[in-house]
């Protein structure tokens, strides 16, 4: 994994539908209730899967999305050196979605013999980008990062039909050793072929090899798989497109995180 250069927020945006964009992740203390109560979070970018090494995520882009679709603000907000810690007063029986979504360009080109770089929105490159530039190119990104949380009777999460998500044909907070799970990719709400999925147990520092599953996505956008081991998983999904939003742009990636939990038999 090659090292981070800088943490703003739309930078983890361009750089987490990479290939290098191993270790974004929020990560529940608990995704299983049986009544009402605070859940604490941690957030952060590091090198090792769930384990805070390297900087903090941002959160404020962060959306607590309630069983009712209402929002819930998150309390205790404290960013430190290599985390950011969160609370969330979980009162509603049904599942809570946790999610970051963050879009933005990326550019290059030449003025002149000089190389030039860009990450921004599209109104600032439009400032930045002179008349003369040659050798242009500019790329579309987005990026979803998610988690959930389930109070007692679970329920189903919403979609935003936008970018890159993912549905899970058992319940995500429903997870279990050894079982089939069936999960859908979508891309603006319709099944995704193609997406490139990786799948990492967590403690990987204690692991001389990740074992890193890796799959793709068949014409429907699903793809099935059995978790052997119990434990917290951190889920990576990337594709690329030309649905750009912006013309400035001719192609778009896309790129989904979720941390899920997989219960003993």
């Amino acid at each position: 994994m090659k090292p981070w250069l800088m943490l703003s927020p739309l930078l983890i945006a361009l750089l987490s539908t990479s290939a290098h964009a191993h270790g974004i992740w929020l990560l529940p203390s608990s995704t299983v209730l049986s009544a009402p109560q605070f859940v604490t979070f941690d957030a952060a970018v590091s090198n090792d899967i769930f384990h805070f090494n390297h900087r903090p995520l941002p959160v404020d882009q962060l959306k607590i999305v309630a069983p009712d679709r209402s929002l819930l603000a998150p309390e205790n907000v404290a960013k430190g050196e290599l985390r950011t810690t969160f609370d969330a007063n979980l009162k509603q029986t049904g599942t809570y979605k946790l999610q970051i979504v963050r879009s933005g360009l990326r550019a290059r080109w030449k003025e002149g013999s000089e190389a030039k770089r860009f990450m921004g929105d599209a109104e600032k490159l439009r400032q930045q980008l002179p008349a003369n530039a040659t050798d242009v190119e500019v790329n579309e990104s987005a990026s979803r990062i998610e988690t959930y949380v389930t109070v007692g009777t679970p329920s189903e999460p919403p979609l935003d039909q936008k970018g890159l998500e993912m549905r899970s044909e058992t319940h995500p907070n429903d997870l279990v050793a050894g079982e089939q799970i069936t999960l859908q990719f979508l891309v603006d709400g319709k099944p995704a072929a193609g997406v490139q999925i990786e799948v990492v147990r967590g403690e990987s520092r204690y692991r001389n090899d990740p074992e890193p599953l890796k799959l793709t996505s068949g014409a429907d956008g699903r793809v099935r798989l059995a978790l052997e081991r119990a434990g917290m998983y951190w889920l990576d999904a990337d594709i690329t497109d030309n649905k750009v939003s912006d013309k400035l742009a001719k192609e778009r990636s896309l790129a989904y995180t979720v941390t899920l939990e997989v219960l003993p038999k």
